[in-house]
């Protein structure tokens, strides 16, 4: 089909390859290459970073992390668990340095990076124990990660934005750390896959829904996706109560399979008495922001920082 992309982004999407995860091992191996050549991310102040391993889930290894803090910043910082995208089976704390850096840049926050385990290998819970498991670590360290234990926000895109909706739902219901802010960019939150933009976007450049298919089926397991009883840890969207969360910041993308359980999403938020944002960005497709130098993906990430500022920074 034809899409009404915007005028920047066209150039690329030739030089996009075609994203497939049906083959699971070569997809993996291929996720790291530039699409092209793209400079490294320069971010405006030094960010120190450490890598170490925290406690996991009950009977599950460690949880890798990797922590980023804005260099010379004395005192207490927000925080944010960063969770990375991937559809449930890619992805990495490496892939995703960049928007991790330009976070703790940006945002003059403390970044928890989770290193999940994927599926189909590790198939639900297992990967969002573990990030469960580092935001409670994150929480009885503060002190020790100089974080603001009242500032304290949980955040990620596409896969890591459905995680972060579950991982704040788990929250509320565990009665676990108390959480500020949720950021969820273009969220992965339904495994019915039955909105219309799920059914029209088969073909659009990194997401499409026979990603998504295959991205449920193996987050849930072969012929679980759709059926009744998958919990709403597992797909937000199907959870009945969304009160009591804490605010929360959507973005969608228009030619995005995932666009409408996003929007869905925030609606029911703000239904719910959640103080929800939605920004929805005409002309885009999932991932927009790999081609760094259009308006669009400069105003993408401008709008992220600038929304986590104001949740992180409420007197700032």
């Amino acid at each position: 089909m034809t899409y009404a992309y915007d005028p920047e982004l066209v150039p690329w999407i030739s030089m996009i390859p075609h994203l497939s995860i049906a083959d699971i091992q070569k997809a993996r191996r291929e996720e790291g290459d530039q699409f092209w050549e793209e400079p490294a991310y320069e971010p405006p102040v030094p960010v120190e970073t450490r890598d170490l391993a925290v406690p996991g889930p009950r009977d599950a290894p460690d949880v890798p992390v990797r922590i980023y803090r804005p260099a010379g910043r004395a005192g207490v910082l927000p925080g944010l668990v960063y969770i990375h995208g991937g559809g449930f089976v890619l992805g990495s704390v490496d892939l995703y340095h960049d928007d991790a850096t330009a976070i703790a840049a940006e945002a003059g926050a403390a970044v928890v990076s989770v290193e999940y385990r994927l599926a189909p290998e590790h198939p639900f819970p297992a990967g969002l124990e573990d990030c469960y498991a580092a935001l409670s670590w994150t929480a009885s360290h503060a002190g020790d990660l100089g974080i603001d234990p009242g500032r304290l926000a949980v955040g990620g895109e596409s896969a890591g934005g459905g995680l972060s909706a579950a991982v704040a739902l788990l929250a509320r219901d565990r009665g676990g750390p108390a959480l500020c802010f949720q950021f969820l960019g273009i969220p992965e939150l339904d495994d019915r896959l039955d909105t219309p933009s799920m059914r029209a976007y088969t073909d659009t450049p990194i997401w499409h829904r026979p990603n998504a298919e295959l991205s449920w089926d193996y987050y849930l397991g072969e012929g679980v996706r759709g059926t009744a009883g998958v919990s709403p840890y597992a797909a937000p969207a199907r959870a009945e109560d969304l009160s009591g969360l804490p605010p929360a910041y959507i973005t969608t993308c228009e030619f995005d399979p995932l666009r409408d359980e996003g929007l869905d999403y925030g609606r029911r938020l703000i239904q719910a008495g959640v103080p929800t944002e939605m920004h929805h960005y005409p002309g885009t497709f999932h991932g927009s922001t790999i081609v760094r130098g259009a308006a669009v993906a400069k105003r993408m990430n401008a709008d992220r920082a600038d929304a986590l500022r104001r949740a992180l920074h409420p007197a700032g």
